[in-house]
């Protein structure tokens, strides 16, 4: 439907609409796209090597499950304080201190640590990684108008899709032949080679930069001079809700997929190492294909004129629909084609809300508190990491293989829910009267 509201117009930044402002745009996206590949392939290494490191570590299923619940551990809190710190803090060095960091942590499992290096290991990790996605989306949609947003934003996950593309095969290689140890390793190099190009090429879009000077000038950025809403009136508005409850479940699959769904391939529907691979692989790589399918619809919806209610929320909304009903039919699939067809409806299609709720909450919140909501709605959605594996290992471990099931249709409510939410409740125009300048109080 036509977008009505009667919102005020948007001024035209004439440094955006230039043609080397768009190039660097361009590239600090690419080289945040690469950011996102390594912090997944990152996470993707514990659930590849699932079986070794649980053989040579003597772990339960839900043994493992805690260890890698011990990666959310501070990954909520550190993506909530890296989000505010984003308003403060150049994202440039945030970006850089993060990527340093998750090399440093990879090396006590690469150079032969045992169980309780591996769960201070992963919690290091997950402190560094924690601000990653909302501090790279910060960085990256700053370079772009709203209307423009949505193909960068969707991007950004493409590249967590393509880490894990490009991971499942190529760290199973390395695992096989080489041993789980070395792709701890490959991982960390990767770290540094990014930390290193960055350094020289990474950069802050200028009035971002400015912002964060002390020597700024009232109206550097967009919303400069008008007073910010607090961070209470945007957490308390039905959009920032809508679209949390929509992207924790969104975050749940992106947990079972990282930790579990190679084991359930290959314990559950007994799919050799190798496909189980490979499926993983695919199943991410629909993920990439659906989010760049909704950043162009959304993209060519808003254009038209129709409002973002429709073309976020229900466009979001409707993809958690389509996966909960894939779960759904999964939990009760054997192994087979229709399988794997349900897996990659259940767990590929729904990554697209990622994208989704970042751009909306973007669109919703002034510049000055944008790094902040990104962060603290991160830090809400990323406790379904902390919560999925461990309840899926302990699922496990007390029914067998009936234990993947039930956690897949387990799955399937939670998308229910959060597509439900979504469509309900995600209406940007509507929340951002709410927090004018007209209708707010400066947070000082």
């Amino acid at each position: 439907m036509p977008n009505t509201d009667l919102t005020p117009a948007t001024l035209i930044d004439p440094c955006t609409t230039s043609r080397s402002h768009r190039r660097q745009a361009w590239t600090i996206t690419g080289l945040l796209v690469v950011f996102m590949m390594v912090n997944f392939a990152d996470k993707s290494v514990l659930g590849l090597a699932a079986d070794p490191i649980r053989h040579d570590l003597g772990l339960s299923a839900t043994g493992f499950g805690l260890a890698n619940s011990a990666f959310f551990l501070l990954f909520s809190l550190c993506g909530a304080m890296g989000g505010l710190l984003a308003d403060r803090v150049r994202p440039r060095w945030l970006l850089l201190g993060m990527a340093l960091l998750w090399s440093i942590a990879q090396i006590p499992m690469a150079l032969g640590g045992g169980l309780a290096a591996l769960v201070v290991s992963r919690i290091v990790l997950g402190a560094a990684e924690g601000p990653a996605f909302p501090v790279a989306q910060h960085s990256a949609l700053a370079w772009f108008p709203d209307n423009r947003r949505n193909l960068p934003g969707a991007l950004l996950s493409v590249g967590i899709a393509l880490g894990v593309v490009l991971a499942a095969p190529s760290l199973t290689w390395m695992i096989q032949h080489h041993g789980w140890r070395s792709s701890f390793a490959a991982v960390a190099v990767a770290g540094v080679i990014w930390a290193a190009i960055w350094t020289f090429f990474g950069t802050d879009r200028p009035s971002q930069a400015a912002a964060h000077s002390v020597t700024a000038e009232p109206g550097n950025d967009e919303e400069e001079s008008s007073p910010a809403p607090s961070y209470r009136r945007i957490l308390t508005t039905r959009t920032w809700i809508g679209a949390t409850i929509g992207y924790f479940s969104t975050y749940w699959m992106i947990a079972l997929s990282l930790v579990w769904v190679p084991s359930y391939l290959h314990d559950g529907l007994g799919y050799s190492t190798t496909t189980a691979a490979t499926l993983v692989a695919g199943l991410w790589a629909i993920n990439a294909v659906a989010l760049l399918t909704q950043a162009g619809l959304t993209g060519w919806l808003l254009r038209r004129g129709v409002s973002s209610r429709w073309a976020r929320g229900r466009v979001g909304g409707v993809g958690l629909l389509v996966s909960a009903l894939g779960c759904g039919a999964l939990s009760q699939a054997a192994r087979g084609p229709v399988a794997v067809l349900l897996l990659f409806v259940g767990f590929g299609l729904c990554g697209a809300m990622s994208t989704v709720a970042v751009t909306t909450v973007a669109e919703l919140v002034p510049a000055r508190r944008r790094g902040g909501a990104l962060g603290l709605m991160n830090a809400a959605v990323t406790t379904g990491g902390l919560i999925a594996p461990v309840l899926t290992g302990y699922l496990v471990d007390t029914q067998g293989s009936a234990g993947y099931q039930h956690a897949v249709l387990l799955a399937a409510a939670l998308l229910l829910v959060g597509g439900t939410a979504a469509v309900t409740l995600m209406d940007p125009a509507r929340d951002a009267r709410l927090l004018t300048p007209s209708t707010v109080v400066a947070d000082r």
